[in-house]
């Protein structure tokens, strides 16, 4: 699948962590009738996703707000668990971040997005993007190149917006 505007992403069910435990979401119950901020990335408590990518998204969170964004959404190929102590060790949960574990990797995978650097110790990731979606319609698109993050910053998608 190509990520670019106008196209819709694939449903998909995610985990995350809910105040009884995991739970699961649906992805279009999330983006159903509402502004919503999609970005993915190789993985929680790895080097540019926590100095960079997911920090950009804090710094801009309230500015998305503004443009009418109801919520962001943070997709890695990790579990719940290790999401839910990544948000709160990067502040992106208080900043209002939604952490969801895309723990097989299947969505990734039907995105085309899959991402593997064995050198780093990364097998089946993904690559590093940022989606604007309006009721489940993408209407901004910014995929980086492997092992890049400049243009799926919350920065640089803001820009876009």
């Amino acid at each position: 699948m190509k990520l670019s505007k106008g196209g819709k992403l694939p449903e998909a069910s995610f985990v995350t962590m809910g105040a009884n435990g995991p739970e699961t979401v649906r992805l279009s119950d999330r983006l159903k009738g509402r502004k919503v901020v999609v970005f993915g990335l190789p993985g929680a408590f790895t080097g540019p996703c926590s100095t960079v990518h997911v920090p950009s998204f804090i710094r801009t969170a309230e500015d998305f707000r503004k443009k009418g964004v109801a919520e962001i959404l943070c997709i890695a190929v990790n579990d719940p668990f290790v999401l839910k102590a990544w948000g709160e060790a990067t502040g992106g949960t208080a900043a209002g971040i939604t952490f969801l574990g895309d723990a097989d990797g299947s969505f990734t995978r039907a995105l085309g997005m899959e991402f593997t650097a064995p050198q780093l110790g990364l097998i089946g990731r993904s690559n590093r993007y940022a989606l604007v979606l309006d009721d489940g319609v993408i209407t901004v698109a910014s995929i980086d190149k492997p092992g890049e993050c400049n243009i799926s910053t919350g920065e640089a998608l803001l820009e876009r917006l």
